[in-house]
């Protein structure tokens, strides 16, 4: 990792590179909310409807370079196939969970991602965390937690038409989008993340039309289509290629925990548009809650160079060998490294590497 003269954590380039990956997609999940919003304004409805165009572009522009390089998967393709139905079921459930709860609890409830992926890395990544990085994290959940109080204290009480319903979805999709990005981490780690995205958009794809088809058919037929709904359907699926395109880096980077704790502030970036952009007033405690979410994700990542002294060389000979790259959470655990050397890397010859089941039972695939 390289390092300025000063040597501290905070001048660490992968570090802030982490950082600012980590509010880019945040925005990014912002922008797709904005998105949404204004089609549940106009009655559009269509939660897989809105994925499918993401999905299309992931299979055209990463599917074409997959083809243009004409070499073998790294990985089995029933990987992907199970990574996709799981990513799309997540996003279909918390969107759907908005029809039936508040508002503040899709935002509670979310946070059962963080322990999910918490517990998904530990038991199948084999990644230790240190007791400062349970604090970061800590922090950070509470930070949400202020959010909550102030929507509270603010006069959101909207409790919904079938709350319990609403939670239970909301809790579903969690858990399903904390399978996806630990399973996402360990495919981008161990292979390579073109073909990550382009197999992702084409099995995305299409599990979204075929769920389409059953499920909002009739939906589709009878939306009136004009500019103002064109617009935020296209700037729907820019803005989630976007997402897509950047999680991988992200979690190659700083792992999945650091991905979840960042999309926290994705909810604060909101009030902060709507503060500015349409000029509505914002609870002082939303303020507070940011910033204790930046200090939460400041003490997560800082933790995650207290382990360079020890692991630089072994980071430099994985890099050498083709082995996993250094992970910014913990040092991966030596079958997933054997596992990587043996069953994943690219040979020269341009044969078929041999495949691997990743640390059965995996978390996703």
């Amino acid at each position: 990792m390289a390092r300025s003269v000063g040597g501290g954590w905070w001048r660490s380039r992968k570090t802030l590179v982490g950082l600012g990956l980590g509010q880019l997609v945040s925005l990014l999940v912002t922008a797709t909310g904005f998105a949404s919003s204004e089609l549940s304004r106009r009655g559009i409805n269509v939660p897989t409807s809105q994925s499918l165009l993401n999905y299309v572009l992931l299979g055209v522009v990463y599917g074409s370079i997959l083809l243009y390089r004409r070499k073998s998967l790294q990985m089995k393709w029933y990987y992907y196939l199970v990574l996709a139905l799981v990513d799309v079921e997540a996003n279909y459930l918390v969107v759907k969970a908005y029809q039936y709860t508040s508002l503040t609890s899709v935002m509670l409830l979310d946070c059962w991602a963080i322990p999910a992926v918490i517990f998904l890395t530990w038991m199948f990544l084999k990644t230790n965390y240190r007791f400062r990085k349970y604090s970061g994290v800590a922090i950070c959940v509470s930070g949400l937690v202020l959010v909550v109080f102030s929507d509270v204290h603010a006069g959101d009480r909207a409790g919904g038409t079938s709350p319990v319903k609403g939670d239970i979805l909301v809790i579903a999709g969690a858990t399903l989008y904390a399978i996806s990005n630990v399973s996402e981490e360990f495919l981008v780690k161990v292979g390579d993340r073109v073909e990550l995205m382009g197999m992702l958009g084409l099995f995305g794809a299409i599990i979204s039309a075929c769920q389409i088809s059953i499920f909002e058919r009739n939906e589709i037929k009878s939306i009136q289509w004009s500019v103002g709904a064109v617009v935020p359907f296209i700037g729907f699926a820019v803005a989630m290629f976007m997402f897509y395109s950047l999680v991988p880096i992200l979690l190659k980077i700083s792992g999945s925990t650091m991905l979840n704790l960042s999309l926290l502030t994705s909810d604060m970036w909101a009030i902060l548009i709507r503060l500015f952009a349409y000029h509505e007033k914002v609870d002082w405690m939303y303020y507070v809650a940011f910033g204790v979410v930046a200090i939460g994700l400041v003490i997560y990542s800082g933790d995650s160079n207290s382990d360079d002294g020890r692991r630089g060389q072994v980071a430099e000979a994985t890099d050498v060998e083709g082995k996993l790259p250094d992970d910014e959470e913990a040092a991966v655990h030596p079958k997933c490294q054997d596992a990587a050397s043996s069953g994943i890397r690219k040979f020269d010859d341009g044969k078929t590497p041999p495949t691997i089941r990743p640390n059965e039972p995996h978390a996703q695939t």
